[in-house]
């Protein structure tokens, strides 16, 4: 660079000396051709004028030259500058790059002992709580109010005219909510289980398996816990069944049952480790040593110790801490969790109207645009026009009945638990109405379930061996298959449109829409949206009223799993 600059500082003075050569001469010429009697001519006998007149031109054509070897000059500079510039620059991101796949292959190594993030609790409301403070949020909210006091006065008001007088009855919901004496007795039986069962055996296990486990090896209590899912999985199906529950019904005893399961899981998940690390004193297991063939469980000061010893120290938590966990508005098990300073009896008020509300709502919608439509399917000719028909009839009410089951279940209940039990981290969904990808929306309608999959299925998955897309497809599956199976049990028969639109649809369309970026993304997400809320809204009607009107007898478990709606009234 040293030696570039130099020969640019040569150039340019052998052009600035050769001009000033030129003007030397000039001026030289001028002073030798002064005459006498105040004439002045130049060599060839003209006057002074003519002579200045050619020495401007001169001056001027010699600045010319000087500006063009300037910018020659300059245009080389610069030219030689850029160049080196950039060397240094590719050399630098050079550097830059290599350093940064040396990063990644770095944290790869450490990705694969540690493969993915635990979820962290940290103390915050819910998107919609946040969002509800804004006044333009907050019309939203007052028109959606609105719409269902417009509901009720248009039920009033049809029924005065028609029947002359009017009862809040809601024949509906009473008959959807029946035997509630049952699934309260079913639900007590399933938390007898969990807490007497699972956690007592789990208990157990964990602190004595030192000195048992040559007699009984973990295999066997391994073997113990599957049956006990088995089992816990069966009873309620068989109370379902026999008892012929109608769909609300099965659904809060189903919903509970799987909330139930995943909470076991996830406890035994995060313990089984801290069980298998833990070490009994040398007291606790002179104490408890056999003698003549019998082993006597004295107490001891080591117990003692034991009892005053934090939690992370003790094999297992205790029955406070499992308790809280089984009410909190969670599935991911902590010894712990951000608690607020107080509860605010109002908020828990608040929600549990929004929840009461979101359940009329829902039954004004169904009363009003579903049963009418699917009230004589069966009686008469079906028709692929009226199956179409059908569909986009369905698209509107069943989307809104996506959304208020959401915002009673998902933000209202589960705020409300939250409030109660001071849960402080309140992110149990994130703002899935803004996606672009089904990727997003999966991971953010669902933040309670979400974190369960990715904690406890994926995570595992990957620990095993499994690659990415393979432990999505069993996520996927599982997510799939727990859903359709709330969805049997509260029709009572096999009709497998969920799982087909959750587990192969809604897989393709993961991957379809990847990569979406701009507004159109989110357009085309609640189009579909719509669309699949509609077909599932109109064949899961249509089947269940095919299977009230039709006059076919279901008496095998062949006809559970075929659908009537099919082949019912088709062709007549």
């Amino acid at each position: 660079m040293a030696s570039q600059d130099t020969d640019l500082r040569q150039r340019l003075g052998n052009e600035m000396s050769a001009e000033s050569n030129v003007d030397e001469r000039c001026a030289s010429c001028n002073r030798n051709l002064n005459q006498p009697d105040g004439v002045t001519l130049n060599r060839n006998g003209s006057n002074i004028s003519e002579w200045s007149f050619d020495n401007d031109v001169e001056k001027d054509s010699t600045f010319m030259r000087i500006r063009e070897a300037a910018q020659r000059v300059r245009s080389d500079f610069v030219e030689q500058l850029d160049d080196r510039l950039g060397q240094l620059l590719d050399g630098f991101m050079d550097e830059l790059d290599k350093t940064a796949d040396k990063e990644s292959q770095s944290n790869a190594k450490t990705k694969r002992h540690h493969p993915l993030e635990a979820k962290v609790f940290v103390p915050r409301e819910s998107l919609l709580t946040q969002l509800l403070v804004n006044k333009n949020i907050q019309t939203i909210y007052n028109i959606f109010v609105a719409i269902l006091i417009v509901f009720m006065l248009n039920n009033i008001v049809s029924e005065i005219i028609e029947t002359g007088s009017f009862a809040f009855d809601f024949k509906l919901i009473r008959w959807c909510f029946g035997k509630f004496p049952i699934v309260m007795w079913t639900w007590c039986m399933m938390m007898l289980w969990t807490m007497a069962i699972v956690f007592a055996t789990f208990q157990y296990w964990a602190r004595h398996r030192h000195h048992l486990q040559r007699k009984v090896p973990d295999v066997v209590w391994l073997a113990c816990y599957i049956a006990s899912q088995v089992i816990f999985l069966v009873y309620p199906i068989h109370v379902i069944v026999i008892n012929n529950l109608p769909p609300a019904s099965s659904i809060v005893i189903t919903a509970e049952q799987t909330r139930l399961m995943m909470k076991m899981h996830a406890f035994v998940r995060e313990n089984v480790p801290r069980a298998l690390e833990w070490t009994p004193p040398k007291d606790e297991v002179s104490s408890t040593s056999p003698r003549n063939g019998v082993i006597h469980n004295k107490r001891s000061a080591a117990v003692d110790d034991i009892k005053k010893t934090t939690t992370e120290d003790r094999p297992c938590p205790d029955f406070s801490q499992f308790l809280y966990f089984l009410f909190a508005p969670t599935l991911i098990y902590r010894d712990s969790y951000p608690m607020t300073p107080k509860v605010r009896w109002d908020v828990v008020r608040t929600n549990l109207a929004q929840v009461l509300g979101c359940l009329f709502y829902t039954y004004y919608i169904f009363d009003s645009y579903c049963v009418p439509v699917f009230r004589n399917f069966g009686k008469e000719k079906l028709t692929l026009e009226n199956i179409t028909l059908c569909v986009f009839g369905c698209m509107l009410p069943g989307t809104l009945m996506l959304i208020l089951a959401f915002f009673a279940i998902l933000h209202s209940w589960l705020n409300a638990h939250a409030e109660m039990l001071r849960f402080a981290d309140r992110q149990f969904y994130k703002d899935w109405w803004n996606s672009k990808s089904f990727s997003n929306y999966y991971r953010s309608w669902n933040v309670v379930v979400h974190d369960w999959l990715y904690s406890y299925v994926y995570r595992d998955c990957q620990l095993v061996g499994l690659g990415r897309g393979a432990s999505m497809v069993i996520v996927f599956l599982i997510s799939a298959i727990f859903h359709e199976y709330i969805i049997i049990l509260a029709m009572q028969f096999f009709y497998p449109v969920l799982f087909v639109m959750f587990g192969c649809i809604g897989l393709c369309f993961l991957f379809l829409t990847e990569k979406g970026a701009s507004r159109s993304w989110n357009v085309f997400f609640w189009v579909s949206l719509f669309i699949g809320n509609g077909l599932l809204m109109c064949l899961y009607s249509q089947e269940w009223f095919a299977r009230k009107n039709c006059a076919i007898e279901v008496t095998t478990w062949w006809d559970y799993i075929t659908p009537l709606s099919w082949y019912c009234n088709v062709t007549e």
